[in-house]
């Protein structure tokens, strides 16, 4: 019996689901036990991830729409839009933790937090679109949970208010407009036979491992 696009995201995410324990700064953020700098450090390298990822997932959607995948080419200008909305909910973010504009452009980026990105750009130069769509979805299920973790204790033990938290509130939210195109997007991988499991997983793998390093990078600032 063929598989269907639900069965396929399902199983990449329970089988690309990071081990519990493997993130090391966002349960210290959970008990309030993070210094407010690991949080400073955060905003300040996500204003470089949002920008390289942004232009990822749009030349990702050029790269579909010329591969005449038009579901697929929507998934990700779906993200892009997203990358925007997020980039503005950074600035309150990065207020909350007395960050200027100044601090924002004079920051020089890590390299441990910037390999996510630098591998999202890989696979957007050249891997098929569908298959990314796989492995980010993956890596968005993880990816959502630390930001609802996130939000909750920096409300909490931190005494941010929700414009500061916006940020995490966005990625913690439910998308059902991007859930419903990422089936789309694997539905049609399916049935033109271009969707490759094998390399869908071995990209979500490394996303995950990257994103992993990013926190880890902040928790050893």
């Amino acid at each position: 019996m063929a598989r269907t696009a639900r069965e396929v995201l399902d199983e990449a995410t329970r089988e690309l689901a990071p081990e519990a324990g493997a993130n090391r700064l966002v349960p210290l953020i959970a008990a309030g036990d993070a210094p407010v700098t690991a949080v400073a450090a955060f905003a300040l390298e996500q204003h470089h991830v949002i920008a390289s990822d942004a232009r990822s997932f749009l030349h990702l959607a050029e790269r579909a729409a010329l591969l005449r995948q038009p579901a697929v080419a929507a998934f990700f200008d779906h993200l892009a839009q997203d990358e925007s909305r997020a980039l503005a909910r950074l600035g309150p973010l990065a207020a909350a933790c007395r960050l200027d504009g100044a601090a924002v452009a004079e920051h020089e980026p890590r390299a441990g937090c910037q390999a996510y990105p630098a591998y999202a750009a890989w696979l957007a130069l050249g891997a098929e679109p569908v298959d990314v769509v796989v492995a980010l979805c993956a890596n968005f299920a993880a990816w959502g949970g630390y930001c609802a973790t996130v939000g909750r204790a920096l409300r909490e033990h931190y005494g941010f208010d929700d414009e500061a938290c916006g940020f995490f509130d966005l990625f913690a939210t439910p998308d059902p407009e991007g859930a419903e195109r990422a089936l789309a997007a694997v539905g049609t991988g399916l049935v033109d036979g271009r969707l490759t499991e094998r390399l869908a997983h071995r990209y979500g793998r490394l996303l995950q491992d990257y994103e992993l390093m990013f926190w880890a990078t902040l928790a050893a600032c």
